[in-house]
């Protein structure tokens, strides 16, 4: 089947997940990334932020990127960290709701500016502003680098199909 990028979205003539090569194999390169990982981690730790915030934004990310690999996994640890399922289930409309603190909405919105980039081409100043002004500037820097990192993970796992695990 030939699909046509120029026209409707790709997702309405795929009609099955083809297999494809694993960029996650353990290679050098994943392995920095693993360990960049394991650094943001730290720094998020480091700068006060609590863990579920972290796999929000991850869970946040993955979705406007629609990385099911991601989805499942984030998804999956936040609830082991004692997330609230509700909350999980209705950050694709986290500003529609008050279940989320000041701290994490601006976390979340700044997540969603940063992983729509291409959209906008910068961060508004009011997502700017509400984040620095309940985030200290390591919280800020931890939550932008959490961000970037996910998008990494998506655009690798989505390139590359990875498999849900069984």
């Amino acid at each position: 089947m030939e699909l046509d990028h120029t026209g409707e979205p790709v997702t309405g003539s795929v009609t099955c997940v083809t297999k494809r090569i694993q960029l996650s194999d353990h290679t050098t390169l994943f392995k920095s990334l693993v360990a960049l990982h394991t650094e943001v981690e730290k720094a998020a730790a480091d700068a006060g932020l609590d863990q579920k915030l972290i796999e929000l934004v991850k869970i946040r990310g993955s979705q406007l990127n629609g990385c099911a690999y991601c989805l499942d996994k984030h998804s999956r640890d936040a609830r082991e960290l004692g997330e609230d399922e509700r909350r999980i289930y209705l950050l694709g409309a986290w500003w529609e709701t008050e279940l989320y603190t000041e701290q994490e909405r601006a976390a979340l919105a700044l997540t969603d500016a940063i992983t729509k980039l291409s959209e906008r081409q910068d961060v508004p100043d009011d997502v700017y502003e509400q984040a620095t002004k309940v985030l200290t500037e390591d919280q800020y820097r931890a939550v932008c680098w959490a961000v970037a990192l996910i998008n990494t993970w998506n655009r690798l796992g989505v390139t590359s199909h990875k498999p849900l695990p069984r």
